[in-house]
């Protein structure tokens, strides 16, 4: 079966004969369930009308859908695709997650970043997964919107409203055809009423082993103040997505294997995105137990699997935030980057509203990181920066408005090209972008001074070339093994 162009009752009559010899070929994701399979799972096949076929998990779980827990997908092997259509329908749907880009005119900006045009992008949509972008948009309005019916006490006009739908109307026609039932009938608990300023929790599950404490101390050590704020096991940030202040408090849940996010907002906020970038910056997407079986077969990282199993690559809220971070980190010490962010956000950044600062609950969070125009216009000499320092800044902030530097996904090479053609972003500051910032698994920053001392011997450490030589073995996800030698050296 080609991988590119899956057929949709060839894929299902493969999945009501559990056929084994398509184990890895393609996925099912599930509508009704949220769930994506194997087409071995034992479970009862759902009708073909709730199906979705696709030819990588990756792209299951860009989608939104959830790891079946009892076919496992995630552990099926090898992704079956590496370059071609299934790919560069993955970096777009990257890119529509990223920012929330999922209607018709927004496509064509898509596919002028990935140097295609809108009529083509639509074409691969169609072979690769059978469905124009349209009715994946409305299919992940569903989805969000059941998880909120599910895990929130939102009113049924506000669930509408977080989900995407244009108007109620809308939203109560689309989910009477798709469930059957009116939406307030999915609501099976007794939840109590909530709103966005008094908060509601969404649920963001994983695959286990998660190394809550790891990531929880790597971010901690980075947090920007006024913007984020790591205390008592929870991670707090301020954001401003749509014209819309909120805040959000991240923890994991003592009983299952998700975190639990409270989000706090002005009014409603586009909480799928909100989701989405949550799930990238706590790396919740990660297959993590095919990353440790293969660095455990490496003799320098082995031991540091067994010790710390689900160690994770913190991701990012946002690109420029982090870039911005990563050039006031350079050639400095952590706490003195922390202290120059800081200055920058007192600043520049745009102040809570009072709603907003009241709850942020003793965490000193006040502010919104600064926007490319602030700092665009801005003395940034003032507070503490050299010339070449704001120069830098400057001419990130410009990159960002003009569209230059986007979150979208790209080959490592064109990652790391991009970024090392601003000044002020030199390889060792590209790669550590492309691995928090553009989530790519094999970004490797290898004349680090950390990891060189991690491999430290008797006889010396390695030289960069020779970090080079032994990271071969650590290929395709080269910055969990980065991940490793910084946590444990």
């Amino acid at each position: 079966m080609n991988t590119s162009d899956l057929n949709r009752e060839a894929c299902y009559r493969a999945v009501l004969a559990k056929d084994a010899r398509f184990d890895g070929k393609f996925y099912t994701a599930v509508l009704s369930t949220g769930i994506y399979c194997r087409p071995i799972c034992p479970a009862r096949p759902p009708k073909l009308e709730n199906c979705l076929f696709v030819p990588s998990a990756a792209i299951a779980r860009q989608l939104g859908f959830r790891a079946c827990l009892r076919c496992r997908p995630e552990l099926a092997g090898t992704e079956p695709f590496a370059e071609g259509s299934a790919l560069m329908v993955a970096r777009a749907l990257q890119r529509m997650n990223d920012d929330g880009a999922w209607n018709g005119t927004s496509l064509e900006e898509v596919a002028a970043q990935l140097g295609v045009s809108g009529r083509h992008l639509r074409r691969l949509f169609g072979r690769v997964l059978g469905s124009p972008p349209t009715a994946l948009a409305q299919m992940q309005r569903i989805l969000l919107a059941k998880k909120l019916i599910a895990e929130t006490g939102l009113s049924m006009t506000d669930v509408a409203l977080a989900a995407g739908f244009g108007s109620v109307r809308r939203f109560n026609a689309v989910m009477q055809r798709h469930c059957g039932c009116a939406p307030g009938t999915l609501r099976h608990t007794s939840a109590s009423k909530s709103d966005m300023v008094t908060g509601i929790t969404l649920k963001l599950p994983y695959t286990p082993p998660y190394d809550w404490a790891a990531l929880l101390e790597f971010l901690a050590g980075r947090a920007i103040p006024g913007v984020e704020a790591v205390q008592s096991g929870q991670y707090w940030r301020a954001f401003e997505l749509e014209g819309v202040q909120g805040l959000v408090e991240v923890h994991p849940d003592p009983v299952a294997d998700q975190l639990l996010a409270t989000l706090h907002a002005t009014k409603i906020p586009p909480v799928g995105v909100i989701v989405v970038r949550l799930r990238r910056l706590f790396d919740l997407d990660t297959e993590i137990i095919r990353i440790d079986q293969h660095l455990s077969t490496d003799s320098l990282m082995a031991s540091r699997v067994r010790a710390r199993p689900g160690l994770r690559v913190p991701g990012a809220w946002d690109l420029f935030e982090l870039t911005v971070r990563a050039i006031l980190g350079q050639q400095i010490s952590v706490a003195a980057a922390t202290t120059l962010s800081g200055r920058l956000v007192a600043a520049l950044g745009e102040s809570l509203t009072e709603d907003m600062a009241r709850l942020s609950n003793g965490t000193g969070i006040s502010r919104i990181f600064p926007t490319p125009a602030a700092v665009v216009a801005a003395d940034l000499r003032s507070i503490g920066l050299t010339r070449a320092r704001e120069k830098a800044l400057q001419a990130l902030a410009v990159a960002m408005q003009e569209g230059r530097l986007t979150a979208s996904a790209h080959p490592l090479d064109g990652i790391i090209k991009n970024l090392c053609e601003l000044p002020g972003i030199g390889p060792w500051t590209a790669h550590y972008i492309a691995m928090r910032g553009y989530r790519d698994p094999d970004a490797f920053p290898h004349s680090d001074l950390g990891l060189l001392r991690a491999l430290e011997t008797e006889s010396g450490r390695p030289s960069p070339a020779e970090m080079l030589m032994l990271a071969e073995a650590w290929r395709p996800w080269r910055a969990y093994a980065a991940m490793r030698l910084w946590a444990q050296p």
